[in-house]
């Protein structure tokens, strides 16, 4: 379900994809639709403590905002179903945080247009990093990505969303079942490359990490402001492109402390280990402070 955009508002079941390897080693996908049971979400051979805390979601608000806003979505019936689902979503987000914390994870939502440069990222991190960290990838289609990373010795387990532009915390959920987090200080999830759906969406991640690239232009800050306000970093990638393009740096940074004054923001050129290491010192730091 996609609120912003509309899609898939018809049923409170979802919809999961399931990877087999047979005894060749090829592996088969199949998707069916099932409900959870908000009772039991077990992980490894544990269990999740289902408490509520009042930790308030800034990510459930600023999707009830944008619901508001839109008039094509802004009737009684269609904002009491978008609701019950926020509302389930949240709780399973709350689920996923307290699976994380149990294990002293550090999760990071990874979040960006496709072709920002997530993926390469997390690959040159791999062997730079001082932490050890796994991935949730998601996509609507293939393990590309995920496959790249575990061809670098990254764990990385993939989501395919099949038509959903974003994830959401029961299938990020689903994928920890296959994501060992005992061995892990960090896990990020790379979300679906999409500037709108995603930011509307608490996956239970403890940061939020937001990409755009030099390519993309320079009006993407202003014109996508929900993605940006729910950053706790914004990483402009492919600096190296800066000479080919018109682009005023400065000006996009400014534009970002409009929408939010406190945000942290990295320059990345992924052929500069400098610029890498400082996006690692950046999560080292918040990785400690939650120690």
């Amino acid at each position: 379900m996609c609120k912003d955009c509309g899609c898939s508002i018809t049923t409170n079941h979802h919809q999961h994809g399931h990877t087999h390897v047979d005894e060749f080693g090829r592996e088969y996908t199949h998707v069916h639709d099932h409900e959870h049971d908000e009772d039991a979400h077990p992980h490894e051979g544990g269990h999740h403590h289902h408490h509520h805390d009042d930790e308030h979601s800034h990510t459930h608000q600023a999707a009830h905002e944008t619901l508001h806003h839109n008039p094509q979505l802004n009737d009684t019936k269609t904002i009491a179903v978008i609701k019950k689902i926020l509302d389930k979503n949240d709780q399973e987000a709350h689920y996923n945080r307290e699976h994380f914390n149990e294990h002293g994870v550090l999760a990071i939502n990874l979040m960006s247009s496709p072709g920002s440069g997530k993926t390469t990222l997390l690959e040159k991190m791999g062997s730079l990093a001082p932490f050890k960290f796994g991935v949730v990838e998601g996509d609507l289609e293939t393990s590309r990505d995920a496959d790249r990373l575990k061809a670098v010795g990254i764990p990385a387990v993939q989501i395919q969303t099949g038509s959903a532009c974003h994830l959401d915390a029961f299938m990020v959920h689903k994928g920890l079942h296959d994501l060992p987090l005992a061995p892990l200080d960090v896990c990020f999830i790379e979300n679906v490359g999409n500037l709108v759906c995603p930011a509307s969406y608490d996956v239970g991640s403890h940061l939020n990490i937001v990409l755009v690239s030099i390519p993309e232009g320079e009006d993407k800050i202003a014109k996508y402001p929900v993605m940006f306000r729910a950053a706790d970093l914004i990483l402009i990638t492919k600096t190296d492109l800066l000479p080919y393009f018109q682009y005023d740096i400065e000006r996009e940074k400014a534009e970002a402390r409009k929408i939010k004054p406190n945000v942290d923001i990295l320059e990345v050129n992924i052929n500069d280990e400098a610029s890498i290491k400082r996006v690692i010192e950046w999560i080292e730091f918040k990785r400690k402070m939650r120690a």
